[in-house]
This record gives structure tokens, C-alpha cells and sequence, in this order.
């Protein structure tokens, strides 16, 4: 029996072929405003505590009209231009086809949004989109640890398929009880109101998703997107990366390069250069004979895991290096993705809303790091991965960057453990190991970059390797202990190396996992441990405000290498002025810079904040105006570097 419309034949008799896009438009919004309140039902604690009902559901509709504008806007037109000359019948099909497959999208979207939410605490955004890159890897991830999501995800594609393609087929009309000149003036009046509803505003600018923020609860703000707006914006951004000018408002160069210069360590620095206007000479605090340096970069290890830090006790190693070496407990991460460490980490890059340096086309050659900068001064420099070296770009980033050799998945020697990410990180650390002495017995200095992997969803680890703090074996928690239990028997294997000796060593986080919060930026949720050891390495807890900009700059110090570079971070190793320490962070849009117990936070298209960053909470207080234009200058310092060529 088909589904019938009945108590409005005439407007249906009327509309003709054009009435299916109506049906499409009431089914699809219907769908949408459901979602959009059981998530918020979901995230009731959230929306409730705010009173951001109406806010929510007046934007999400605004967007919701939006979304479909667009949808329906190309389609139509079609139909409208076949029924001038009659042949409206002869892609009845093609229309069919559409509005299911839109109709699909929209479904999908929304059913995978509570696990994207869950992991991620926002709606699918440019993230999903730069995983599809690597469906190899993210099939193996999503296989493996979100089963019943898939399931439930499949089911509800065949559905909808099912209903939408047995709706469109029984609401199509063959043709409209108006006259010509009627259906003209119909056909025009339909296409301006989808071109208004697109643009969903009178103003300069369509739509966009500023527009319809009002919360400082970043979440809030995504309830009132759907979640194919929200990635079809993010594929829009992709292909014309966005400018921090564009975001945060414009600033000179030149007073943007005094207020970075005057917050650099180096007073008596020179910037000669007129092409890398921050290149400066460094000398370094070792003076020595050079050192090798080994980065271990943890995969998702927030201070929350950290038991030294005050989090959960499932870092014994870590702790143990604590008490040994040179920890910070202060050190804050730039960014929320593995690449957004690499670029602080391996660049001294300042974060971007744009991609990280690691995957954007003018810095895969060239571009400064810290492995081109030691290979000039003949160091051997390389990068142990137990996964695939091409994920997130990085193997075209480092090759064409100074790292002279890549060792990956596939050059290990033995794996025991096969995972969703690759090997195992004792594997990986077994291979480390072998790597480095074989570094070591070439009689050059050299620098290895190792980065783990299994802290990472689904968490695979193998078994019989650690007390389980969870129940259920593959959980965040205990994926961080088998992490760090990891680490320490490569700890203990390397304090009778041949390598030891002469190598500094830091184990320092790229970000935490599962960044969450209802502050524009959840500052605490960005918080990571890092400690620097070896031999020679003077034990210390460093309380000092501290960014992972910093950690390049005083590593290349700590192992005596001198020179000219274009980092603007922090030589930890040497006196820094109270008023000169800051951190500087990227989430998702907005920018945080934070000096002291104040952060000021940088929204696309709004004015600058200032909070107090007290118990993990930011209380807006007054702007201090000389803090905003550091802010201002240091969040549009990365793009002027990038797009002018600083960098290189």
C-alpha cells in the first residue's frame, strides 16, 4: 500500500513535478530536528545548564534550510527546466535516485554523529574527511573497535534507502493543473526562495557556521549544525585553506613581527634575514661534544593519565622518570591531532586553523625542521614508526624535510603483535633499539624520532602484559598502562645500550585523547607530560608555563647544537622572564593563548576574549588588550610564515 498525501491534493496537483521536493524538505527536516534533540537530550547536563534550547533548534533550522537549499537547488532546476519542455517524466528516475542518495547521506551522517562525539566531543567534521584519505588504516580502526557502530550504521542506510526510494516513488506528479504562464511565475518564486534559503542571510556573507554560534560550549555550537553541513563546510575549507587573518582579524607585519620578536627569549637576537623574518642565531647551553637525541612521541597521553601529574596511576615508568630526569608539569600541547605534535615537536611551527604543516603542499620541501637543521651539522636523522610511515603524510613530510631514513611496518625485523595501527609498541621499541645501535656504530651523531601507536582506538595491545586497571581489555585506560609499560622495558634495555651514553632522551605527549569540555577551549584537556633524561641529565620538576614549541629549541640547546633557525619557542635550559612564558593552543577553530592564569581565546569572525583560567574553568573577565594583540600577532605569525615562505 503506498504512502499517500491526501489532505493536500491541490497543492500537490498544483506543484506538479515539483511537489517531491516538498516531500523530500518536510521528511528531511523532520529527520533532522529529531536528531538534533535526542543529541541534545543526550547532552542534556550540557544544553539544560545553559538554557540553549531555542538557540539550538532556531540555528539548526536555519542550517537545516540551508543544507537542503543546496541539496535540492541543482535537482530542481533540473526538473523545473525538463517540465518547460515536457519532458519531466524522462528523468523521473535520475530525480529518484538523487533524493534517495541525499537522503542516505543525511541518515549516515547523523547516526555515526554520537560516536564522533563521544571520541571527539564535536559533529564529523575535516577530520573525517582527512582519515577517508587512509581507508585502509581507518577500516582496520573501525572494524575492530566499532562493530555494533558499523552495524547499526549499515541498517540504517538500507532503511532509509528502502523508505525514501518507496516514498519518492509514490509522490512523483507527472504534471501540474497550472497554466504555462502560472507554472513560469511558480518555477521563478521556487528558485529564489532556494537561493534565499542557501544563503540563509540578507547580509555580505552566506550562512556559515560563526553565525550561529552563541555558546562559548563549543559542543552547543555544533548541535545547532547537521552533520552533513558540518563536513560539507569542512571539505569547502580544505580545498581554500583558511587564512588566521581571514579568522581573527588582520595586524600589520611589522608590528605583528616587534610583538613576536619582544616576546622571543633572545634579546640579542638579530633578525637580518628579510626572508625568515624570526631567524635569529641560538647558541646552545651545551658546549660540548654534540649529543645524539631521541624524541619518543606517545600516542594520546594526556596529564590525566599521569599519575605524577595528578592523574590516573597508569604511568609507573613515566612517574619513575619524573623522580630521575627533567619533567615538566606545566607543558601544554598546541594541538588535538598527531600532527599538529609532529609540527610543534619536529618545527617549532605555531598552530594554524589550517591543516598542520605536515600535510600542506608548500612545506613538503624545504621547510625548516629540526631533523634538516642537525643533518646540516652531519648528524644522521631518521623516523621509527610501527605503523604505515605514509599515514597523515608523514613520510613525504619528513623525507623531503632532513629525515635521511624512514623505518616503518615494514622494515621491522620481527613482530609479535599485529594491531589496528601496526605493530605493537614493544615491538616497536625492540626495533628502536636495533636501529639506534646500529646508528650508534657509525660513529656520527645522530636523531631518531620514535612514535607509538598503541594508545590508539581500538586499542589493541597483546595480552598477559599488564594488570588491567579497566575490566574490559580494550579501553583507553588501559591501552595508556600498556603504553607506558612499553616504554619502560625499552627504558631499561636502552640504560645498557651502547647508545646510552652519549644520547639525550625525551618522552613527551603529542596530545591528549578524547578532548572534551564546555569551554571554547577545554585548556585543561591540553595539558601533556614530557620529561627529558639520559645520562648527564640533571634531575628537576619544571613548573614554569611551557608550550611544545618550546621542547625543539631546547632540545637542539641541551644537545649542543648551535645555529641559525626560525623557531620562536623557548630554550628551556636557560633563564626565561616570568612575563615571556606562554602556551599557545588550537582547537578545531578557535586559537588560546595563554600567559599566567589568563587566556585569551580567538573566535573565527568575533572579537578577542579573556578569560581566568581557574579549576579548570574559563571566567570571562576583562580584556587586557596588550594580551589580545599577543594573541592576534602569534595566531597570524604561522600563516604569514607559510604563505610567504618564512619557513624555508
Amino acid at each position: 500500500m503506498g504512502i499517500k498525501l491526501t489532505f493536500i491534493p491541490k497543492i500537490q496537483n498544483a506543484l506538479g513535478p515539483v511537489w517531491i521536493f516538498v516531500v523530500f524538505t518536510v521528511l528531511a527536516l523532520s529527520f533532522l530536528t529529531l536528531a538534533r534533540f535526542g543529541l541534545s537530550v543526550w547532552q542534556g547536563e550540557r544544553v539544560f545548564g545553559s538554557h540553549a534550547w531555542l538557540s539550538i533548534f532556531i540555528g539548526g533550522l536555519r542550517v537545516d534550510i540551508a543544507t537542503l537549499s543546496y541539496i535540492i537547488m541543482p535537482a530542481l532546476l533540473l526538473t523545473l527546466l525538463m517540465q518547460s519542455v515536457g519532458w519531466q517524466n524522462k528523468v523521473r528516475g535520475l530525480i529518484k535516485i538523487y533524493l534517495v542518495t541525499m537522503s542516505a547521506l543525511l541518515v549516515f551522517f547523523e547516526v555515526i554523529t554520537p560516536t564522533f562525539i563521544s571520541e571527539y566531543d564535536l559533529r564529523p567534521n575535516r577530520l573525517f574527511i582527512e582519515y577517508l584519505i587512509y581507508p585502509r588504516e581507518v577500516s582496520k580502526m573501525i572494524f575492530s573497535g566499532y562493530k555494533l557502530e558499523v552495524f547499526i550504521a549499515v541498517i540504517a542506510l538500507i532503511l532509509s534507502c528502502k523508505f525514501a526510494s518507496k516514498v519518492f516513488s509514490n509522490q512523483w506528479q507527472s504534471k501540474s493543473s497550472l497554466t504555462g504562464l502560472n507554472q513560469s511565475i511558480l518555477a521563478l518564486v521556487l528558485v529564489c526562495l532556494t537561493i534565499l534559503g542557501a544563503r540563509n542571510s540578507l547580509g555580505h556573507r552566506p550562512l556559515n557556521p560563526a553565525m550561529v554560534s552563541f555558546s562559548t560550549d563549543h559542543l552547543l555550537n555544533d548541535l545547532t549544525l547537521n552533520s552533513l553541513y558540518s563536513v560539507a563546510f569542512a571539505v569547502k575549507q580544505l580545498s581554500n585553506e583558511q587564512s588566521s587573518q581571514d579568522y581573527y582579524g588582520k595586524m600589520p607585519t611589522d608590528e605583528l613581527l616587534s610583538i613576536v620578536r619582544s616576546n622571543m627569549q633572545n634579546t640579542q637576537g638579530t633578525f637580518s634575514d628579510v626572508t625568515a623574518p624570526t631567524k635569529t642565531f641560538h647558541e646552545a647551553s651545551n658546549i660540548g661534544k654534540p649529543k645524539n637525541l631521541v624524541i619518543i612521541l606517545q600516542e594520546s597521553l594526556g596529564a590525566r593519565y599521569v599519575g605524577t601529574l595528578g592523574g590516573l596511576p597508569l604511568t609507573p615508568n613515566i612517574d619513575a622518570l619524573y623522580k630521575q630526569g627533567w619533567g615538566f608539569d606545566n607543558l601544554y600541547a598546541t594541538g588535538t591531532r598527531s600532527v599538529r605534535g609532529i609540527e610543534a615537536i619536529i618545527t617549532g611551527f605555531t598552530p594554524t586553523p589550517s591543516r598542520a604543516v605536515v600535510k600542506l603542499d608548500k612545506s613538503q620541501r624545504d621547510f625548516f625542521t629540526i631533523a634538516d637543521f642537525l643533518a646540516k651539522q652531519n648528524y644522521n636523522t631518521q623516523f621509527i614508526y610501527g605503523g604505515e610511515s605514509h599515514f597523515d603524510n608523514m613520510r613525504s613530510f619528513f623525507l623531503g624535510n632532513g629525515f635521511k631514513s624512514i623505518v616503518d611496518t615494514n622494515n621491522f625485523k620481527k613482530i609479535d603483535f599485529n594491531g589496528s595501527w601496526g605493530a605493537s609498541d614493544e615491538d616497536l621499541y625492540d626495533q628502536a633499539d636495533i636501529e639506534l645501535t646500529k646508528l650508534k656504530n657509525q660513529n656520527k651523531p645522530f636523531f631518531s624520532l620514535i612514535f607509538s601507536s598503541s594508545n590508539h582506538s581500538p586499542y589493541d595491545f597483546p595480552d598477559d602484559k599488564i594488570t588491567l586497571y579497566d575490566k574490559q581489555k580494550q579501553t583507553r585506560n588501559n591501552a595508556a598502562k600498556y603504553a607506558d609499560y612499553a616504554l619502560g622495558t625499552f627504558i631499561e634495555k636502552a640504560k645498557k645500550s651502547s647508545y646510552w651514553d652519549d644520547t639525550v632522551f625525551i618522552v613527551i605527549a603529542d596530545h591528549d585523547s578524547r578532548i572534551s569540555g564546555s569551554n571554547l577551549v577545554p585548556v585543561d584537556h591540553f595539558k601533556i607530560p614530557a620529561v627529558i633524561f639520559g645520562k648527564g641529565i640533571t634531575h628537576k620538576r619544571d613548573s614554569q608555563l611551557a608550550s611544545q614549541l618550546d621542547i625543539p629549541v631546547t632540545l637542539l640547546s641541551l644537545i649542543g647544537a648551535s645555529g641559525k633557525h626560525p623557531m620562536i619557542g623557548h630554550d628551556l635550559s636557560k633563564p626565561i622572564s616570568d612575563n615571556k612564558q606562554r602556551a599557545m593552543m588550537q582547537y578545531d577553530k578557535n586559537f588560546a593563548y595563554m600567559y599566567d592564569n589568563k587566556v585569551v581565546v580567538l573566535q573565527p569572525q568575533k572579537p578577542a576574549t579573556t578569560y581566568t583560567y581557574s579549576n579548570n574553568q574559563l571566567v570571562p573577565c576583562e580584556n587586557d588588550e596588550q594580551l589580545v594583540k599577543k594573541a592576534l600577532a602569534h595566531a597570524n605569525l604561522g600563516n604569514l610564515a607559510y604563505t610567504n615562505g618564512w619557513y624555508h
